[in-house]
């Protein structure tokens, strides 16, 4: 029987826009003339100001039901502290030291003709976070390596497998075959070559940009691990020690962009080779982006205190900053900030939705709200839905109104249809989780992993990041996305891997559904150790599956790099245990205040 609440009255301070009706059919898709999009605003009263709101509400209105204790921390990074946040990084005067040095280093790669020095001087750029205000150079630099590098002629270990990575990564066709001059005519790597501790380092980094059956990259990987491993034994607290002990933990490659500039700014500065122009640049940009970061985070902070979830929902988690976060890993770019809106009020409405179906809801009351979601009626919902639903209910219907008319103005497009349906995706497998869990069911690993990549909310991210970031629609790629490319599968995949990593212990105290260590560790009866290992070998072999992907893709560039970061985010979140949900120590030192909070000295 479901669960009957009183109605709570509704006030709605103006009408919501009626989008196209739907379902609607990509191959009649019609993009909107300006004319068009005013007769549309007002055919259907729409201005700015869209808001629906529910008065009145409580989340339980029902004592008598029993449900989950969350018991979650509450959040540490307060709305008052968040509002004091202030930097004069904003101030022309460092504006300008920006611009001057920006073209000192414009200066240096194009003077540089030598091809180990260009090369050398990107990966330097990339790893201080400042390659993007070089890209037009960089690319002239790579297609000319690219162009003219002739494979006969002999180079060190180090420069052919620095030239091997950063080709691969810019998206050049380059084959294994460069690596064929180090093996020997069994194809085992000649050991007694490598008295070359930077060319082991480089191999090993390269050997992460790997496709399946490359053979030949496998084997580096093992080689060069062994190397460096005894390499630091022997070597601990030397610059080159620091890079290789940085490595081991996580490739370059699985990094995250912005979280490597952090860390290697400091690095970067005991090099011998340091150049202060680079350093002094990296500094100065990562600040005044950071000025950048911190006033979107406080205009977020403001959007969340003013939907109340953390009152009106106290059972679900308030990871607010942590959200932010996640959209600063996946793309930093001062150009990308109304990406990182969308996406860090997304996150947030996730969270509350997820607990919702992990924590608080009843079966029946589940059912209800995916319901309501499917049908993206506000008159169903208010009918038919608990209180505390409501509320949540009205702020997701809010939110996509809001995008959707955004997008209308700007590229004379509905994406109503693409937004919704993402969200109805993703409370269905949100269902599929609940019904497991009060059932009981154990699914195999095969059956969770089919759900598991969209109820990570990935799937569901990255049409709202396809919306909200600067470029062109296309029907190939809204077709290609409504149908689940295998780039989202795959970053999916990863993120979900990445998630039950570090979340599992406690999802095992809590009771939760089996998540794959515990799945596989049924299905197999091996040892949590075991499943670990097992879990993170089917993480090497997606992240080769995503790297052909990205070689293939024809969506933009910048929705191929956001789609790739957001499992790296997941490993740096993850790493050391469940970072998100319980605040881990280790993850909010090395995030949260490096990243948002701190300028450089």
């Amino acid at each position: 029987m479901h669960l009957q609440i009183p109605i709570a009255e509704i006030k709605v301070s103006m009408a919501f826009i009626q989008f196209l009706p739907l379902p609607i059919s990509l191959t009649k898709m019609k993009m909107l003339s300006m004319g068009e999009i005013s007769s549309f605003i007002r055919r259907n009263n729409v201005t700015s100001q869209i808001r629906c709101t529910v008065s009145n509400t409580n989340f339980d209105n029902s004592s008598q039901i029993l449900r989950r204790s969350s018991n979650f921390q509450p959040s540490i990074w307060n709305y008052d502290y968040i509002q004091s946040l202030s930097s004069d990084h904003m101030e022309e005067l460092y504006e300008e030291h920006s611009r001057m040095l920006k073209e000192e280093i414009r200066v240096m790669l194009c003077k540089s003709v030598n091809h180990v020095d260009q090369l050398e001087l990107i990966d330097i750029l990339q790893r201080l976070g400042i390659s993007y205000h070089f890209n037009n150079e960089i690319k002239n630099i790579l297609d000319n390596v690219y162009s003219t590098d002739a494979s006969q002629r002999k180079k060190s270990l180090h420069v052919t497998a620095l030239e091997f990575r950063l080709l691969r990564q810019y998206g050049y066709n380059i084959t294994t075959d460069v690596f064929h001059s180090f093996q020997d005519k069994n194809g085992e790597f000649k050991k007694c070559q490598f008295v070359e501790v930077e060319g082991m380092l480089s191999l090993y980094e390269a050997s992460f940009l790997s496709l399946e059956d490359e053979a030949i990259l496998d084997a580096a990987r093992d080689f060069t691990s062994e190397f460096l491993k005894d390499y630091v034994g022997k070597n601990e607290g030397d610059y080159l020690s620091l890079l290789i002990s940085h490595a081991l933990e996580i490739p370059l490659h699985w990094r995250v962009p912005r979280c490597e500039a952090q860390w290697f700014i400091n690095v970067y500065e005991n090099s011998h080779n340091m150049s202060s122009t680079l350093l002094q640049f990296a500094k100065i940009d990562f600040n005044i982006v950071q000025a950048i970061h911190q006033e979107e985070l406080k205009q977020a902070s403001r959007w969340w205190k003013k939907i109340g979830f953390v009152e009106k929902l106290s059972f679900s988690r308030d990871r607010l900053v942590e959200n932010f976060l996640w959209t600063v890993g996946a793309n930093f770019d001062p150009d990308f900030g109304y990406f990182r809106s969308v996406i860090t009020k997304l996150n947030s409405l996730v969270t509350t939705i997820d607990d919702i179906y992990d924590v608080y809801g009843t079966l029946d009351e589940l059912e209800l709200f995916t319901q309501a979601v499917d049908r993206w009626d506000q008159n169903y919902a208010m009918e038919n839905l608990p209180d505390y639903m409501k509320t949540c209910f009205l702020a997701l219907y809010n939110y996509v109104s809001e995008i959707s008319l955004e997008t209308v103005k700007k590229n004379g497009f509905n994406s109503t249809p693409y937004l919704k349906k993402a969200w109805a995706d993703l409370c269905k497998s949100y269902f599929t989780e609940a019904k497991w869990y009060h059932n009981r069911y154990k699914p195999s690993l095969e059956e969770y992993m089919k759900n598991a990549w969209i109820s990570i909310s990935l799937p569901v991210a990255l049409v709202h990041t396809y919306f909200s970031i600067p470029n062109s629609f296309t029907q190939e790629d809204l077709v290609c996305l409504e149908e689940h490319p295998n780039l989202t599968r795959f970053s999916g995949m990863l993120l979900r891997l990445a998630n039950d990593l570090g979340s599992s212990k406690r999802e095992v105290e809590t009771g939760d559904v089996p998540n794959s260590i515990q799945c596989y560790m049924i299905e197999s009866g091996a040892s949590e150790a075991e499943a670990r290992e097992h879990v993170k070998s089917l993480m090497s072999t997606i992240w080769k599956k995503m790297n052909k992907e990205v070689q293939n893709s024809s969506f933009p560039q910048s929705f191929i790099d956001i789609a790739v970061n957001f499992p790296r985010m997941a490993l740096s979140f993850y790493q050391f245990g469940d970072g998100y949900t319980d605040q881990d120590i280790e993850t909010t030192n090395r995030g949260v205040p490096s990243l948002v909070l701190q300028p450089f000295l």
